[in-house]
């Protein structure tokens, strides 16, 4: 029988200007060629080029007047993303919706980032705060939707607040959800500095569930040479219907980012069992999201290392 198809309304978005971090393939991919035919003007920040360029054709396929545009970010570099900054702030142009989408996940053996954080912490997180601190001026002029894309990983495991870059010990899945954890951490905390300032912003939460991604496909470049036992796990669930597809697990994030009714300090992902899969829908907060004190900590311990300010 074949599989009912998920789908979302997507509204007109003609004159927003939409960043979507890790759209080069994937959910992002998807993310951005739904936003795209609905009229948004795109910017892809990636960090491979052949792979943007690529990115852009598929768009284009289907929306061939689509307004896109590709720009360099390697999130694992902090003078990457404030250069990044620098190019946005320079065309001046507001910003409307930013899904910062982009991530890594499990390593084999601890990597750094040229910054000297761990990969996970370093790309997942401290790189997308420091991007949203690099745009804050265009974000507030935009009166932008700021949707951080976190991970079922995220309800469970915790902050390892004495060895934030795990240089004792090292746990590739353990660091992965400290990775998602302080993003989330971070979107909710997000938006109630910014009505508190009158920034403007909201900012909310999404996970795509789980889906037959790239994120546990080989990756030499983070040392792991062959696709992960279960991603085969998961290609598999996800054909017979029990998973989700690489569609509809960017569908939470599409409703976060551009739903009527969907708001600021807000959760959304997959409705099925487990959360998994299914249709995109409001989820209750996972326990380790719901400190605000943790949140505050958080901010401040990445406002040091990613060496940004929000000018607060």
């Amino acid at each position: 029988m074949p599989r009912k198809k998920i789908d979302l309304t997507i509204p007109d978005l003609t004159g927003r200007r939409a960043v979507v971090t890790g759209a080069s393939d994937g959910i992002g991919l998807g993310i951005a060629s739904r936003l795209a035919a609905a009229g948004a003007a795109l910017v892809l920040p990636v960090r491979n080029r052949v792979k943007g360029e690529a990115a852009i054709a598929s768009i284009r396929k289907t929306t061939p007047r689509a307004d896109v545009s590709l720009l360099d970010l390697d999130l694992s570099s902090l003078a990457s993303v404030a250069a990044l900054g620098r190019t946005l702030m320079d065309q001046g142009r507001p910003i409307h919706l930013l899904i910062n989408n982009a991530g890594v996940m499990t390593p084999p053996d601890r990597q750094t980032t040229a910054d000297g954080h761990e990969l996970q912490f370093g790309s997942n997180h401290l790189g997308h705060f420091a991007l949203v601190a690099h745009l804050l001026p265009l974000l507030k002029a935009g009166r932008a939707r700021v949707t951080s894309q976190i991970s079922v990983a995220a309800n469970s495991g915790a902050i390892n607040w004495d060895d934030l870059n795990w240089q004792r010990s090292y746990d590739g899945m353990a660091a992965y959800r400290q990775s998602k954890i302080a993003f989330g951490l971070f979107g909710l905390e997000l938006d109630r500095r910014s009505r508190a300032a009158g920034w403007g912003i909201s900012s909310n939460l999404a996970h795509p569930g789980v889906a037959p991604t790239n994120l546990l496909a080989a990756r030499p470049e983070i040392g792991r040479a062959e696709a992960a036992p279960a991603r085969r796990v998961i290609v598999l669930l996800a054909r017979i219907g029990i998973l989700g597809t690489v569609e509809s697990a960017g569908l939470p994030a599409l409703l976060a980012a551009t739903g009527s009714d969907a708001g600021g300090g807000r959760f959304y992902g997959p409705r099925g069992p487990g959360h998994v899969g299914g249709g995109p829908a409001e989820q209750t907060l996972y326990q380790s999201l719901r400190s605000p004190e943790d949140a505050r900590r958080i901010w401040q311990r990445s406002e040091e290392l990613a060496e940004v300010s929000f000018g607060e």
